[in-house]
């Protein structure tokens, strides 16, 4: 499942003509956790992503959520 902070990341990681594994050492996060990031995973420190978004000049912030198609408001 993607999400939008992986599919972020994966957009500016392949614009900077990095790869995954290039991406990891500059960043200083671990290969797995940028594979995974980019795939999805619902469980990940945000500490990290902050980490990796930094690389772009961004970090996460809170924001409203969107709401799923088929939900009414109550």
């Amino acid at each position: 499942m993607e999400n939008p902070i992986g599919m972020f990341i994966r957009r500016k990681r392949k614009e900077a003509g990095l790869t995954q594994e290039e991406f990891a050492m500059r960043s200083g996060l671990g290969l797995r956790f940028v594979h995974e990031l980019e795939r999805g995973k619902p469980s990940v420190r945000l500490d990290k992503v902050n980490q990796a978004l930094a690389m772009f000049g961004m970090e996460a912030v809170p924001g409203e959520m969107e709401r799923k198609t088929g939900e009414e408001e109550e």
